[in-house]
Protein backbone atom coordinates (compact mmCIF):
# COMPACT_ATOMS: atom_id res chain seq x y z
CA UNK A 1 0.00 0.00 0.00
CA UNK A 2 3.03 2.27 -0.24
CA UNK A 3 4.31 2.18 3.36
CA UNK A 4 7.97 2.88 4.10
CA UNK A 5 10.44 0.06 4.75
CA UNK A 6 10.63 0.48 8.60
CA UNK A 7 6.85 0.14 8.84
CA UNK A 8 6.64 -2.79 6.43
CA UNK A 9 9.37 -4.57 8.41
CA UNK A 10 7.42 -4.49 11.68
CA UNK A 11 3.98 -5.59 10.39
CA UNK A 12 4.73 -9.36 10.21
CA UNK A 13 6.03 -9.22 13.79
CA UNK A 14 2.65 -7.79 14.84
CA UNK A 15 0.77 -10.50 12.90
CA UNK A 16 -0.65 -7.89 10.52
CA UNK A 17 -0.72 -9.60 7.13
CA UNK A 18 -4.18 -8.79 5.76
CA UNK A 19 -5.53 -5.21 5.91
CA UNK A 20 -9.06 -4.59 7.17
CA UNK A 21 -11.49 -2.74 4.93
CA UNK A 22 -10.86 0.67 6.52
CA UNK A 23 -7.09 0.11 6.30
CA UNK A 24 -7.29 -1.00 2.68
CA UNK A 25 -9.28 2.07 1.68
CA UNK A 26 -7.82 4.76 3.94
CA UNK A 27 -4.07 4.07 3.98
CA UNK A 28 -3.40 4.59 0.24
CA UNK A 29 -5.34 7.89 0.33
CA UNK A 30 -3.57 9.18 3.44
CA UNK A 31 -0.15 8.20 2.07
CA UNK A 32 -0.77 9.81 -1.31
CA UNK A 33 -2.59 12.92 -0.10
CA UNK A 34 -0.89 13.64 3.24
CA UNK A 35 -1.76 17.33 3.13
CA UNK A 36 -5.47 16.80 2.39
CA UNK A 37 -8.20 16.61 5.01
CA UNK A 38 -9.74 13.18 5.53
CA UNK A 39 -13.01 11.83 6.96
CA UNK A 40 -13.20 8.17 7.95
CA UNK A 41 -16.53 6.68 9.08
CA UNK A 42 -15.99 3.29 10.69
CA UNK A 43 -16.77 1.42 13.87
CA UNK A 44 -14.38 0.74 16.73
CA UNK A 45 -12.74 -2.63 16.26
CA UNK A 46 -12.29 -2.24 12.49
CA UNK A 47 -8.57 -1.44 12.62
CA UNK A 48 -8.85 2.36 12.63
CA UNK A 49 -5.70 2.91 14.70
CA UNK A 50 -3.49 1.31 12.05
CA UNK A 51 -5.53 3.02 9.30
CA UNK A 52 -4.45 6.47 10.50
CA UNK A 53 -1.41 5.48 12.58
CA UNK A 54 0.71 3.94 9.83
CA UNK A 55 0.28 6.86 7.37
CA UNK A 56 0.83 9.35 10.21
CA UNK A 57 4.09 7.70 11.25
CA UNK A 58 5.09 7.61 7.60
CA UNK A 59 4.52 11.38 7.36
CA UNK A 60 6.60 12.28 10.43
CA UNK A 61 10.31 13.08 10.07
CA UNK A 62 12.25 11.89 13.19
CA UNK A 63 15.17 14.16 12.23
CA UNK A 64 13.06 17.30 12.73
CA UNK A 65 13.17 18.29 16.39
CA UNK A 66 9.62 19.55 16.71
CA UNK A 67 6.12 18.19 17.39
CA UNK A 68 4.63 17.41 13.99
CA UNK A 69 1.40 15.53 14.73
CA UNK A 70 -1.38 15.57 17.31
CA UNK A 71 -3.84 12.73 17.97
CA UNK A 72 -6.92 13.42 20.11
CA UNK A 73 -8.81 10.62 21.87
CA UNK A 74 -11.89 10.85 24.15
CA UNK A 75 -10.52 8.74 27.04
CA UNK A 76 -7.28 8.01 28.84
CA UNK A 77 -7.54 4.30 28.01
CA UNK A 78 -7.95 4.88 24.29
CA UNK A 79 -5.07 7.37 24.32
CA UNK A 80 -2.81 4.83 26.05
CA UNK A 81 -3.91 2.13 23.63
CA UNK A 82 -3.06 4.32 20.63
CA UNK A 83 0.32 5.21 22.14
CA UNK A 84 1.16 1.53 22.70
CA UNK A 85 0.30 0.69 19.10
CA UNK A 86 2.32 3.65 17.79
CA UNK A 87 5.31 2.47 19.83
CA UNK A 88 4.96 -1.00 18.31
CA UNK A 89 4.53 0.33 14.76
CA UNK A 90 7.59 2.60 15.06
CA UNK A 91 9.97 -0.08 16.36
CA UNK A 92 12.36 0.43 13.45
CA UNK A 93 11.93 4.21 13.14
CA UNK A 94 15.09 5.37 14.87
CA UNK A 95 14.73 8.42 17.10
CA UNK A 96 10.93 8.77 16.87
CA UNK A 97 9.33 9.96 20.11
CA UNK A 98 5.66 9.53 21.02
CA UNK A 99 4.12 10.98 24.20
CA UNK A 100 0.61 10.45 25.61
CA UNK A 101 -0.96 12.98 28.01
CA UNK A 102 -4.29 12.64 29.80
CA UNK A 103 -6.32 13.76 32.78
CA UNK A 104 -6.77 11.86 36.03
CA UNK A 105 -3.01 11.69 36.58
CA UNK A 106 -0.37 14.15 37.81
CA UNK A 107 0.39 16.79 35.20
CA UNK A 108 3.98 17.38 36.39
CA UNK A 109 5.58 14.23 34.86
CA UNK A 110 3.72 14.93 31.63
CA UNK A 111 5.03 18.51 31.51
CA UNK A 112 8.54 17.16 32.06
CA UNK A 113 8.16 14.59 29.27
CA UNK A 114 6.98 17.27 26.82
CA UNK A 115 10.28 19.13 27.26
CA UNK A 116 11.85 16.36 25.16
CA UNK A 117 9.73 17.60 22.21
CA UNK A 118 7.93 14.42 21.10
CA UNK A 119 7.28 14.12 17.38
CA UNK A 120 3.71 12.90 18.03
CA UNK A 121 1.51 13.85 20.97
CA UNK A 122 -1.56 11.75 21.85
CA UNK A 123 -3.92 13.56 24.20
CA UNK A 124 -7.33 13.81 25.74
CA UNK A 125 -8.92 17.22 25.01
CA UNK A 126 -9.14 18.54 28.58
CA UNK A 127 -5.55 17.74 29.54
CA UNK A 128 -4.24 19.12 26.23
CA UNK A 129 -5.94 22.48 26.84
CA UNK A 130 -4.53 22.56 30.37
CA UNK A 131 -1.02 22.03 29.00
CA UNK A 132 -1.57 24.67 26.31
CA UNK A 133 -2.69 27.18 28.95
CA UNK A 134 0.43 26.37 31.01
CA UNK A 135 2.54 26.97 27.87
CA UNK A 136 3.97 23.48 28.25
CA UNK A 137 3.19 22.45 24.71
CA UNK A 138 4.05 24.02 21.35
CA UNK A 139 1.65 23.25 18.49
CA UNK A 140 3.08 25.75 16.02
CA UNK A 141 4.80 23.04 13.99
CA UNK A 142 1.80 20.73 13.79
CA UNK A 143 1.20 19.37 10.29
CA UNK A 144 -1.42 16.74 11.08
CA UNK A 145 -4.29 16.64 13.59
CA UNK A 146 -6.15 13.35 14.04
CA UNK A 147 -9.46 12.92 15.87
CA UNK A 148 -10.18 9.31 16.89
CA UNK A 149 -13.76 8.49 17.93
CA UNK A 150 -14.76 12.10 17.33
CA UNK A 151 -18.45 11.31 17.88
CA UNK A 152 -17.66 10.02 21.36
CA UNK A 153 -15.73 13.20 22.19
CA UNK A 154 -18.81 15.20 21.30
CA UNK A 155 -21.05 12.87 23.32
CA UNK A 156 -18.79 13.55 26.31
CA UNK A 157 -19.16 17.31 25.93
CA UNK A 158 -15.80 18.20 24.37
CA UNK A 159 -17.12 20.37 21.52
CA UNK A 160 -15.89 23.64 23.05
CA UNK A 161 -12.51 22.09 23.81
CA UNK A 162 -12.21 20.87 20.23
CA UNK A 163 -12.95 24.37 18.92
CA UNK A 164 -10.24 25.82 21.16
CA UNK A 165 -7.69 23.19 20.19
CA UNK A 166 -8.27 23.67 16.46
CA UNK A 167 -7.88 27.42 16.89
CA UNK A 168 -4.35 26.78 18.24
CA UNK A 169 -3.43 24.66 15.19
CA UNK A 170 -4.52 27.02 12.44
CA UNK A 171 -2.35 27.15 9.34
CA UNK A 172 -0.90 24.61 6.96
CA UNK A 173 -2.10 21.35 8.49
CA UNK A 174 -4.30 18.44 7.50
CA UNK A 175 -7.14 17.23 9.72
CA UNK A 176 -7.99 13.53 9.76
CA UNK A 177 -11.28 12.81 11.52
CA UNK A 178 -12.49 9.31 12.37
CA UNK A 179 -15.99 8.71 13.68
CA UNK A 180 -18.50 5.87 13.97
CA UNK A 181 -21.37 8.09 12.87
CA UNK A 182 -21.96 11.24 10.85
CA UNK A 183 -23.83 13.02 13.64
CA UNK A 184 -24.94 16.65 13.09
CA UNK A 185 -22.11 18.00 15.24
CA UNK A 186 -19.58 15.98 13.22
CA UNK A 187 -20.98 17.59 10.07
CA UNK A 188 -20.60 20.97 11.74
CA UNK A 189 -16.91 20.35 12.50
CA UNK A 190 -16.29 19.06 8.98
CA UNK A 191 -17.93 22.15 7.47
CA UNK A 192 -16.16 24.60 9.78
CA UNK A 193 -12.64 23.20 9.95
CA UNK A 194 -12.08 20.86 6.99
CA UNK A 195 -11.50 21.70 3.35
CA UNK A 196 -13.00 19.30 0.81
CA UNK A 197 -11.97 16.16 2.71
CA UNK A 198 -11.49 12.75 1.15
CA UNK A 199 -14.07 10.38 2.62
CA UNK A 200 -14.12 6.67 3.33
CA UNK A 201 -17.19 5.03 4.86
CA UNK A 202 -17.36 1.46 6.09
CA UNK A 203 -20.94 0.19 6.36
CA UNK A 204 -21.78 -1.20 9.81
CA UNK A 205 -23.24 -4.31 8.20
CA UNK A 206 -19.85 -5.08 6.66
CA UNK A 207 -17.96 -5.11 9.96
CA UNK A 208 -20.06 -7.60 11.89
CA UNK A 209 -17.75 -10.33 13.17
CA UNK A 210 -18.83 -13.71 11.82
CA UNK A 211 -17.29 -15.43 14.87
CA UNK A 212 -19.96 -13.94 17.13
CA UNK A 213 -23.11 -15.90 17.95
CA UNK A 214 -25.96 -13.43 18.59
CA UNK A 215 -28.56 -14.53 21.13
CA UNK A 216 -31.53 -13.02 22.96
CA UNK A 217 -33.52 -13.81 26.08
CA UNK A 218 -36.88 -12.19 26.81
CA UNK A 219 -37.36 -11.23 30.44
CA UNK A 220 -39.19 -8.83 32.68
CA UNK A 221 -37.04 -5.95 33.85
CA UNK A 222 -37.48 -6.99 37.51
CA UNK A 223 -36.04 -10.46 36.78
CA UNK A 224 -32.86 -9.37 35.03
CA UNK A 225 -30.62 -9.33 38.11
CA UNK A 226 -31.56 -12.92 39.04
CA UNK A 227 -31.05 -13.98 35.43
CA UNK A 228 -27.59 -12.46 35.42
CA UNK A 229 -26.72 -14.31 38.62
CA UNK A 230 -27.80 -17.60 37.12
CA UNK A 231 -25.94 -17.09 33.83
CA UNK A 232 -22.64 -16.21 35.51
CA UNK A 233 -22.88 -18.99 38.07
CA UNK A 234 -23.47 -21.73 35.52
CA UNK A 235 -20.79 -20.74 33.03
CA UNK A 236 -17.48 -21.11 34.87
CA UNK A 237 -15.39 -20.23 31.81
CA UNK A 238 -17.32 -17.06 30.98
CA UNK A 239 -15.43 -13.79 30.79
CA UNK A 240 -16.92 -10.62 29.44
CA UNK A 241 -18.48 -7.19 29.69
CA UNK A 242 -22.07 -6.47 30.74
CA UNK A 243 -23.35 -3.21 29.24
CA UNK A 244 -25.80 -0.94 31.04
CA UNK A 245 -27.25 2.43 30.03
CA UNK A 246 -26.47 4.50 33.10
CA UNK A 247 -23.81 4.81 35.78
CA UNK A 248 -26.43 4.18 38.46
CA UNK A 249 -27.67 0.98 36.81
CA UNK A 250 -24.07 -0.17 36.37
CA UNK A 251 -23.23 0.31 40.05
CA UNK A 252 -26.47 -1.24 41.30
CA UNK A 253 -26.08 -4.37 39.18
CA UNK A 254 -22.47 -4.83 40.22
CA UNK A 255 -23.39 -4.54 43.91
CA UNK A 256 -26.22 -7.08 43.59
CA UNK A 257 -23.94 -9.60 41.87
CA UNK A 258 -21.14 -9.00 44.34
CA UNK A 259 -23.52 -9.91 47.20
CA UNK A 260 -23.60 -13.41 45.72
CA UNK A 261 -19.83 -13.55 45.70
CA UNK A 262 -19.61 -13.35 41.92
CA UNK A 263 -16.34 -12.03 40.40
CA UNK A 264 -17.66 -8.74 38.97
CA UNK A 265 -17.09 -5.02 39.41
CA UNK A 266 -18.39 -1.80 37.88
CA UNK A 267 -16.57 0.64 35.65
CA UNK A 268 -18.19 4.00 34.96
CA UNK A 269 -17.55 7.72 34.88
CA UNK A 270 -17.93 8.32 38.61
CA UNK A 271 -14.86 6.23 39.46
CA UNK A 272 -11.60 8.03 40.12
CA UNK A 273 -8.74 7.18 37.80
CA UNK A 274 -7.07 5.17 40.56
CA UNK A 275 -10.27 3.18 41.20
CA UNK A 276 -10.64 2.53 37.48
CA UNK A 277 -7.03 1.38 37.21
CA UNK A 278 -7.52 -1.03 40.11
CA UNK A 279 -10.64 -2.53 38.54
CA UNK A 280 -8.87 -2.99 35.20
CA UNK A 281 -5.85 -4.54 36.90
CA UNK A 282 -8.06 -7.11 38.65
CA UNK A 283 -9.92 -7.81 35.40
CA UNK A 284 -6.74 -8.38 33.42
CA UNK A 285 -5.27 -10.74 36.04
CA UNK A 286 -8.59 -12.65 36.19
CA UNK A 287 -9.47 -11.71 39.77
CA UNK A 288 -12.60 -10.39 38.07
CA UNK A 289 -14.28 -12.19 35.20
CA UNK A 290 -16.96 -9.63 34.37
CA UNK A 291 -16.96 -5.85 34.03
CA UNK A 292 -20.30 -4.06 34.39
CA UNK A 293 -19.86 -0.98 32.23
CA UNK A 294 -21.47 1.95 30.48
CA UNK A 295 -20.71 2.46 26.78
CA UNK A 296 -18.56 5.52 27.44
CA UNK A 297 -16.58 3.92 30.27
CA UNK A 298 -15.84 0.85 28.12
CA UNK A 299 -14.11 2.94 25.43
CA UNK A 300 -10.45 2.13 25.27
CA UNK A 301 -10.72 -1.20 27.13
CA UNK A 302 -8.53 -3.52 25.08
CA UNK A 303 -8.97 -7.15 26.16
CA UNK A 304 -8.96 -9.91 23.56
CA UNK A 305 -10.07 -13.01 25.47
CA UNK A 306 -13.72 -12.12 26.16
CA UNK A 307 -16.15 -14.99 25.64
CA UNK A 308 -19.33 -12.97 26.18
CA UNK A 309 -20.83 -9.54 25.76
CA UNK A 310 -24.15 -9.16 27.57
CA UNK A 311 -26.51 -6.31 26.77
CA UNK A 312 -28.23 -5.87 30.14
CA UNK A 313 -29.81 -2.77 28.57
CA UNK A 314 -30.07 -2.60 24.79
CA UNK A 315 -28.52 0.39 23.01
CA UNK A 316 -30.59 2.67 20.79
CA UNK A 317 -28.10 2.78 17.92
CA UNK A 318 -26.89 0.08 15.56
CA UNK A 319 -23.37 1.44 15.90
CA UNK A 320 -23.35 0.88 19.64
CA UNK A 321 -24.63 -2.67 19.24
CA UNK A 322 -21.87 -3.40 16.72
CA UNK A 323 -19.24 -1.75 18.90
CA UNK A 324 -20.31 -3.64 22.03
CA UNK A 325 -20.57 -7.03 20.33
CA UNK A 326 -17.24 -6.57 18.58
CA UNK A 327 -15.43 -6.90 21.90
CA UNK A 328 -15.90 -10.67 21.81
CA UNK A 329 -15.04 -13.17 19.08
CA UNK A 330 -11.58 -11.68 18.52
CA UNK A 331 -8.34 -13.28 17.34
CA UNK A 332 -10.24 -16.02 15.51
CA UNK A 333 -12.06 -17.20 18.65
CA UNK A 334 -15.81 -17.68 19.00
CA UNK A 335 -17.85 -15.30 21.11
CA UNK A 336 -21.43 -14.77 22.25
CA UNK A 337 -23.40 -11.52 22.25
CA UNK A 338 -26.44 -11.96 24.49
CA UNK A 339 -29.26 -9.41 24.60
CA UNK A 340 -31.53 -9.43 27.66
CA UNK A 341 -34.66 -7.79 26.30
CA UNK A 342 -38.14 -6.99 27.52
CA UNK A 343 -41.21 -7.78 25.43
CA UNK A 344 -41.32 -4.15 24.29
CA UNK A 345 -37.79 -4.45 22.84
CA UNK A 346 -38.53 -7.34 20.49
CA UNK A 347 -38.82 -5.03 17.50
CA UNK A 348 -35.43 -3.55 18.29
CA UNK A 349 -33.87 -7.00 17.93
CA UNK A 350 -35.78 -7.56 14.69
CA UNK A 351 -34.53 -4.24 13.37
CA UNK A 352 -30.89 -5.11 14.22
CA UNK A 353 -31.31 -8.49 12.52
CA UNK A 354 -32.51 -6.88 9.31
CA UNK A 355 -30.10 -3.97 9.21
CA UNK A 356 -26.95 -5.94 10.07
CA UNK A 357 -28.04 -9.15 8.36
CA UNK A 358 -27.74 -11.14 11.58
CA UNK A 359 -29.56 -14.18 12.87
CA UNK A 360 -30.44 -14.03 16.56
CA UNK A 361 -31.11 -17.36 18.24
CA UNK A 362 -32.93 -17.89 21.51
CA UNK A 363 -30.74 -18.26 24.58
CA UNK A 364 -31.93 -21.15 26.75
CA UNK A 365 -31.58 -20.12 30.38
CA UNK A 366 -30.37 -22.94 32.61
CA UNK A 367 -33.04 -24.17 35.02
CA UNK A 368 -32.87 -23.56 38.76
CA UNK A 369 -32.16 -27.26 39.23
CA UNK A 370 -28.95 -26.85 37.25
CA UNK A 371 -27.90 -24.01 39.52
CA UNK A 372 -28.59 -26.18 42.57
CA UNK A 373 -26.58 -29.04 41.14
CA UNK A 374 -23.68 -26.75 40.23
CA UNK A 375 -23.58 -25.27 43.72
CA UNK A 376 -23.87 -28.68 45.36
CA UNK A 377 -20.99 -30.03 43.28
CA UNK A 378 -18.90 -27.02 44.21
CA UNK A 379 -19.80 -27.53 47.86
CA UNK A 380 -18.96 -31.26 47.64
CA UNK A 381 -15.62 -30.53 45.91
CA UNK A 382 -14.77 -28.07 48.66
CA UNK A 383 -15.43 -30.69 51.35
CA UNK A 384 -13.39 -33.34 49.49
CA UNK A 385 -10.45 -31.01 48.94
CA UNK A 386 -10.35 -29.85 52.57
CA UNK A 387 -7.42 -31.35 54.46
CA UNK A 388 -8.46 -32.59 57.90
CA UNK A 389 -6.58 -30.78 60.67
CA UNK A 390 -6.41 -33.49 63.32
CA UNK A 391 -4.89 -31.21 65.92
CA UNK A 392 -7.68 -28.69 65.49
CA UNK A 393 -10.51 -31.23 65.72
CA UNK A 394 -9.02 -33.52 68.36
CA UNK A 395 -11.00 -31.95 71.19
CA UNK A 396 -14.35 -32.39 69.41
CA UNK A 397 -14.10 -35.28 67.01
CA UNK A 398 -15.17 -38.07 69.34
CA UNK A 399 -18.29 -36.23 70.55
CA UNK A 400 -19.38 -35.43 66.98
CA UNK A 401 -18.72 -38.97 65.75
CA UNK A 402 -20.82 -40.30 68.60
CA UNK A 403 -23.67 -37.96 67.57
CA UNK A 404 -23.56 -39.37 64.04
CA UNK A 405 -23.06 -42.96 65.16
CA UNK A 406 -26.64 -44.02 64.47
CA UNK A 407 -26.62 -42.78 60.89
CA UNK A 408 -25.57 -44.69 57.82
CA UNK A 409 -23.26 -42.95 55.35
CA UNK A 410 -26.22 -42.50 52.97
CA UNK A 411 -28.38 -41.00 55.74
CA UNK A 412 -25.65 -38.53 56.66
CA UNK A 413 -25.10 -37.46 53.03
CA UNK A 414 -28.85 -37.05 52.47
CA UNK A 415 -29.19 -34.86 55.55
CA UNK A 416 -26.18 -32.74 54.57
CA UNK A 417 -27.56 -32.20 51.06
CA UNK A 418 -30.95 -31.21 52.47
CA UNK A 419 -29.30 -28.77 54.86
CA UNK A 420 -27.18 -27.22 52.08
CA UNK A 421 -30.19 -26.85 49.75
CA UNK A 422 -32.09 -25.03 52.48
CA UNK A 423 -29.09 -22.74 52.87
CA UNK A 424 -29.04 -22.04 49.11
CA UNK A 425 -32.73 -21.11 49.21
CA UNK A 426 -33.24 -21.19 45.43
CA UNK A 427 -36.67 -20.52 44.00
CA UNK A 428 -37.36 -23.27 41.49
CA UNK A 429 -40.54 -21.63 40.22
CA UNK A 430 -39.07 -18.44 38.81
CA UNK A 431 -41.28 -16.91 36.14
CA UNK A 432 -38.32 -16.43 33.84
CA UNK A 433 -37.71 -20.17 33.62
CA UNK A 434 -40.20 -20.22 30.76
CA UNK A 435 -38.03 -19.30 27.78
CA UNK A 436 -39.95 -17.26 25.21
CA UNK A 437 -39.13 -16.79 21.55
CA UNK A 438 -39.59 -13.55 19.66
CA UNK A 439 -42.55 -15.13 17.87
CA UNK A 440 -44.13 -16.60 21.02
CA UNK A 441 -44.07 -13.47 23.16
CA UNK A 442 -47.52 -11.92 23.46
CA UNK A 443 -47.85 -8.66 21.56
CA UNK A 444 -51.32 -7.74 22.75
CA UNK A 445 -51.65 -4.95 25.29
CA UNK A 446 -53.36 -5.04 28.62
CA UNK A 447 -55.22 -1.96 27.30
CA UNK A 448 -56.79 -3.81 24.34
CA UNK A 449 -60.27 -3.70 25.90
CA UNK A 450 -60.13 0.07 26.36
CA UNK A 451 -57.84 1.12 23.49
CA UNK A 452 -57.79 0.85 19.71
CA UNK A 453 -54.56 -0.03 17.93
CA UNK A 454 -53.33 1.89 14.86
CA UNK A 455 -50.63 1.36 12.24
CA UNK A 456 -48.55 4.32 10.95
CA UNK A 457 -46.03 4.10 8.11
CA UNK A 458 -43.05 5.72 9.86
CA UNK A 459 -40.39 3.91 11.83
CA UNK A 460 -36.79 3.73 12.93
CA UNK A 461 -35.42 4.46 9.45
CA UNK A 462 -37.18 7.83 9.66
CA UNK A 463 -35.32 8.62 12.87
CA UNK A 464 -38.46 8.32 14.99
CA UNK A 465 -38.20 7.24 18.61
CA UNK A 466 -40.96 6.44 21.09
CA UNK A 467 -41.00 9.86 22.77
CA UNK A 468 -41.21 11.70 19.45
CA UNK A 469 -44.04 9.46 18.22
CA UNK A 470 -46.00 9.96 21.45
CA UNK A 471 -45.51 13.73 21.21
CA UNK A 472 -46.51 13.82 17.56
CA UNK A 473 -49.64 11.67 17.92
CA UNK A 474 -50.91 13.50 21.00
CA UNK A 475 -50.34 16.91 19.37
CA UNK A 476 -51.80 15.89 16.01
CA UNK A 477 -54.91 14.25 17.44
CA UNK A 478 -55.27 16.89 20.16
CA UNK A 479 -55.31 14.57 23.17
CA UNK A 480 -53.30 14.09 26.34
CA UNK A 481 -50.32 11.75 26.20
CA UNK A 482 -51.97 9.72 28.94
CA UNK A 483 -54.68 8.73 26.43
CA UNK A 484 -52.11 6.71 24.51
CA UNK A 485 -51.31 3.11 25.33
CA UNK A 486 -48.60 0.81 24.05
CA UNK A 487 -46.15 2.07 21.41
CA UNK A 488 -44.18 -0.29 19.14
CA UNK A 489 -41.67 1.02 16.60
CA UNK A 490 -40.32 -1.16 13.78
CA UNK A 491 -37.82 -0.19 11.11
CA UNK A 492 -40.41 1.03 8.54
CA UNK A 493 -43.64 1.15 10.54
CA UNK A 494 -44.99 1.73 14.02
CA UNK A 495 -48.08 0.96 16.09
CA UNK A 496 -49.77 3.07 18.72
CA UNK A 497 -52.79 2.54 20.94
CA UNK A 498 -55.30 5.25 21.76
CA UNK A 499 -58.28 5.29 24.12
CA UNK A 500 -61.47 4.22 22.35
CA UNK A 501 -63.27 7.43 23.30
CA UNK A 502 -60.67 9.42 21.34
CA UNK A 503 -60.32 6.95 18.49
CA UNK A 504 -62.77 8.79 16.23
CA UNK A 505 -60.36 11.75 16.09
CA UNK A 506 -57.54 9.79 14.48
CA UNK A 507 -58.84 9.51 10.89
CA UNK A 508 -59.39 13.21 10.15
CA UNK A 509 -56.33 14.26 12.17
CA UNK A 510 -54.00 12.27 9.90
CA UNK A 511 -55.92 12.78 6.65
CA UNK A 512 -53.27 14.85 4.84
CA UNK A 513 -49.89 14.63 6.55
CA UNK A 514 -46.52 13.89 4.97
CA UNK A 515 -43.05 12.75 5.99
CA UNK A 516 -40.71 14.37 3.49
CA UNK A 517 -42.63 13.70 0.25
CA UNK A 518 -44.29 10.51 1.51
CA UNK A 519 -47.94 10.62 2.56
CA UNK A 520 -48.57 9.26 6.02
CA UNK A 521 -50.90 6.28 6.25
CA UNK A 522 -52.64 5.64 9.56
CA UNK A 523 -54.91 2.60 9.67
CA UNK A 524 -56.75 0.85 12.44
CA UNK A 525 -55.55 -2.69 13.13
CA UNK A 526 -57.43 -5.34 11.16
CA UNK A 527 -60.51 -6.59 12.98
CA UNK A 528 -61.46 -3.29 14.60
CA UNK A 529 -64.20 -1.09 13.20
CA UNK A 530 -63.28 2.34 11.93
CA UNK A 531 -64.65 5.19 13.98
CA UNK A 532 -66.67 8.10 12.69
CA UNK A 533 -65.00 11.22 11.37
CA UNK A 534 -64.54 14.36 13.36
CA UNK A 535 -61.83 15.95 15.43
CA UNK A 536 -59.57 18.93 15.12
CA UNK A 537 -59.63 21.10 12.02
CA UNK A 538 -56.86 22.71 9.93
CA UNK A 539 -54.54 19.71 9.80
CA UNK A 540 -53.90 19.58 6.06
CA UNK A 541 -50.66 21.52 6.07
CA UNK A 542 -48.97 19.89 9.07
CA UNK A 543 -46.14 17.42 8.56
CA UNK A 544 -43.91 15.20 10.61
CA UNK A 545 -40.24 15.89 9.91
CA UNK A 546 -37.71 13.25 8.88
CA UNK A 547 -36.68 12.91 12.51
CA UNK A 548 -40.21 12.52 13.80
CA UNK A 549 -40.65 16.10 15.02
CA UNK A 550 -43.78 17.99 13.94
CA UNK A 551 -43.33 21.05 11.77
CA UNK A 552 -45.68 23.26 9.75
CA UNK A 553 -43.91 23.37 6.41
CA UNK A 554 -46.27 23.66 3.44
CA UNK A 555 -46.39 21.20 0.58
Amino acid sequence: MGLSAPLLKVLPELNIDQPTEIQQKAIPILLKEKERDFLGLAQTGTGKTAAFGLPLLDAVDPDLKRTQALVLAPTRELGQQIAQQFQAFSKYMKGLRVQVVYGGASIVPQMKALKNTPHIIIATPGRLLDLINRKSIDLSGIKHVVFDEADEMLNMGFREDIDHILSYTEGQKSTWLFSATMAPEIKSIVKKYMDNPSEVKIDAANVVNQNIDHKYFIAKAKDKVEIMKRIIELEPDMRGIVFCRTKRETQQLAEELQKKGLPVDAIHGDLSQNQRDQVMKRFKNHSLEFLIATDVAARGIDVNDLTHVIHYSMPDDLEYYTHRSGRTGRAGKKGISLALITSAEQRKVSFIQKKLNLNFSQYVLPKAEHVENKRLMTWADTIISTEADHDMIAEHVNDVREKFNGLTKEDLIDKLITWELNELGLNKKSAFDENQTLEDTPTHSRHSATHDKYFINVGLIDGVNEKELVDFVSETVGISKSALGKINIDDKKSYFEIEKESSHLVGPAFSDLYVDNRKLRVNKEVGQKSQGRGGRKDRSKRRISKHGKPSKRRR
